[in-house]
């Protein structure tokens, strides 16, 4: 009966997709298709169309991408860490002794240190300085707020795997309107989630993505890391002179 039901229902999907198909439909608006007088509702996924990028030549392209796997590396963390703290901070506001309080975050900070911090440590300091920015915008707040709001077992997580492995300041915001390097995270984040290349979580921070992108009309200005390779380049030709000597 089951197995009848089933073909029955594949043939009269067939049956209707051919019968709609069959003539030139007439949109009336975005969400109903009319046809002989019936209206079929119809679901359209909101796509946001942002500006063609435009680079200055083909070396800046291999920066971008260079830049893109950088914050690719980074995001899943800030998410992470935004979870976390909302768990956090759920299940502390249902604790009312103190004691127990500070148990669980020393729980959550062991929980984290296992789980995070051998791959944070693995992290450049570009990457590092992304994560700080991304958990601002992820959290609504800088780590080092987090930290001062938090305390105890989440400044010992954070200060050991991040400001003293990378030498950055926690108080660093993320300002996608202003920042050239900011700017150039929401630009990743934006286009990877359209693409569904990556989870796409609300963040916290409230921003304006597609004005903010649609501001600089797809400019990509990566000098900044051209500049820092420069002198990466300059740094190791000067060691291996001195090596030969």
């Amino acid at each position: 009966m089951r197995k009848l039901f089933f073909y029955f229902f594949i043939a009269f999907s067939c049956l209707v997709d051919a019968q709609i198909k069959d003539t030139l439909p007439d949109f009336n608006n975005d969400y109903f298709l009319v046809r002989d007088g019936d209206t079929l509702m119809i679901k359209l996924n909101e796509v946001s169309v942002l500006p063609k990028h435009k680079f200055k030549n083909k070396i800046d392209v291999n920066y971008y991408y260079w830049f893109k796997k950088k914050v690719f590396k980074a995001y899943p963390y800030a998410v992470l860490a935004s979870k976390r703290i909302d768990s956090l901070n759920a299940r502390l506001g249902r604790i009312e002794s103190n004691s127990k309080k500070r148990k669980y975050v020393r729980r959550v900070q062991k929980y984290l240190e296992e789980e995070l911090t051998d791959q944070i440590k693995k992290m450049t300091k570009t990457e590092g300085r992304i994560l700080i920015k991304l958990i601002h915008r992820q959290t609504g707040k800088t780590v080092f707020e987090n930290i001062k709001e938090l305390r105890s077992g989440w400044k010992a997580f954070w200060y050991n795997t991040t400001a003293n492995v990378f030498s950055l300041s926690l108080k660093d915001e993320y300002h996608p309107e202003t920042e050239n390097e900011d700017y150039l995270i929401e630009d990743v984040l934006q286009r990877a989630i359209i693409e569904e290349v990556i989870e796409a979580q609300e963040p916290k921070l409230k921003i304006d993505s597609y004005a903010i992108l649609s501001a600089k009309n797809g400019s990509v200005d990566v000098e900044k890391y051209k500049e820092m390779f420069a002198k990466l380049r300059k740094k190791r030709d000067r060691k291996k002179k001195r090596d030969k000597k």
